[in-house]
């Protein structure tokens, strides 16, 4: 079910630094964990080929290129089938709206988080994904009207030490 890769503590410092400052250079990364900047860099280049970094990219502030709504979608398939799951993973990730995805447990199969120019905008796009036959049989959604909380990155000094906890 888990695929961990080892790691020590020096590795999650990494990813907790470059979690928080993606752009910052090799020697200063050094400099922050108390390392020399060679061997900072092979556990990084380490963490990379492993896939524990997937890539690094920006966090845009999008309420300041215009107007746009996120919507949260819950969608069930109408057929179970792994066929069924696989069909419509790959259509989803064709619209590139849908910026996260997830199958989930419960009363309905995935939850889509969805981003668009407006309502108007994010109506015709469940009216096409409807009319593409992608195999939703319903959905039901909800519009974000303030985000609360904006955290950046992952817990990942709770997630390294699960083991405390079990």
């Amino acid at each position: 079910m888990s695929s961990a890769v080892p790691f020590d503590r020096f590795d999650l410092k990494i990813l907790v630094h470059l979690q928080r400052e993606g752009r910052c250079s090799n020697v200063d990364l050094a400099a922050s964990l108390g390392l020399s900047p060679s061997p900072c860099l092979l556990r990084t280049k380490r963490l990379q080929e492993c896939g524990l970094i997937r890539g690094y990219g920006a966090d845009i502030a999008l309420e300041k290129l215009g107007d746009h709504v996120t919507v949260f979608s819950e969608v069930t398939i109408s057929s179970h089938r792994p066929h069924d799951f696989r069909k419509f993973e790959q259509a989803a990730s064709t619209y590139e709206e849908i910026v996260e995805w997830y199958n989930v447990s419960g009363g309905y199969d995935y939850l889509l988080k969805i981003v668009a120019p407006g309502v108007g905008y994010f109506q015709a796009l469940m009216e096409k994904m409807l009319e593409d036959d992608i195999g939703i049989e319903r959905f039901a959604s909800r519009i974000v009207l303030r985000q609360s909380l904006g955290r950046r990155g992952y817990p990942l000094g709770i997630i390294a030490n699960q083991k405390r906890w079990e």
